[in-house]
């Protein structure tokens, strides 16, 4: 392994929220975390960054339009060319845009398709080959509940989180022989950005149906993440793991 990490970790979407709970959980075992995102500036990556550094881990930021495959492809040839190998691959990338279907444009039900979806099929894609080489790899994709169970006003959303499933699932047949694992982790209602402008309303209603009665974390989701990608949970391959204070079950 280059530059004495134990592992190379991939994570999309990483700079904030649940991203980086993964990439601070991943820290601790002293990996080589990179990072990649798409916000408008560098400053909530940056943060992340210094957060895995103060624990000991390498960490490198990238700008990445996960969306599109030529650069996904490219992103993932120079990294490897660089660092040699990939261990693990976590795939968080995800956006909204709820609207009732009635009132849905084509472009919100492109633009959620795009980086929910396709993200998950460019980016595994491009990283396989590779861990096909190695004979050894983690792959674990961010559903949601909202994918198992729908949600109103999240025609797109849902359909992107419900393909990410099927996709696992099928990926996880493919290369399991080369001893790679595929899984997901489909959270509830978990505190976030994204759920942070919700009124509060809206919120209680939520909390109404989880039975545990309060939202999840992004370090809930974190644990979940970085046991699936553990030696502990070497014979589990393509499960959808949920995450939701038993909102379902």
């Amino acid at each position: 392994m280059t530059d004495n990490f134990s592992r190379v970790v991939v994570v999309t979407g990483g700079s904030k929220g649940i991203g980086r709970a993964v990439a601070r959980k991943f820290a601790k075992d002293k990996c080589l975390i990179v990072i990649a995102h798409f916000d408008p500036d560098e400053d909530a990556a940056i943060k992340t960054l210094k957060m895995i550094e103060l624990e000991g881990a390498g960490g490198e930021v990238h700008k990445l339009d996960v969306s599109s495959f030529s650069k996904v492809d490219e992103f993932f040839r120079d990294l490897i060319d660089r660092r040699k190998r990939v261990d693990v691959l976590v795939n968080n990338a995800g956006i909204t845009r709820d609207k009732l279907l009635m009132r849905m444009g084509e472009a919100d039900w492109d633009a959620v398709l795009a980086v929910n979806l396709k993200s998950v099929f460019n980016c595994t894609q491009a990283v396989v080959r590779e861990m096909v080489k190695q004979r050894s790899g983690r792959i674990v994709n961010i559903a949601s509940v909202s994918g198992q169970i729908g949600n109103i006003g999240q025609a797109n959303y849902a359909a992107s989180k419900a393909g990410i499933m099927g996709f696992t699932k099928t990926v996880a047949r493919e290369i399991a022989a080369r001893g790679i694992t595929a899984n997901a982790v489909a959270p509830g209602f978990i505190d976030t950005d994204m759920t942070s402008g919700l009124p509060e309303k809206v919120k209680e209603k939520f909390i109404e149906q989880i039975p545990l009665g309060r939202m999840g974390t992004p370090e809930d989701v974190a644990e979940a993440v970085y046991w699936l990608c553990s030696d502990a949970a070497s014979y589990l391959t393509g499960q959808v793991l949920h995450v939701n204070g038993g909102m379902y079950m």
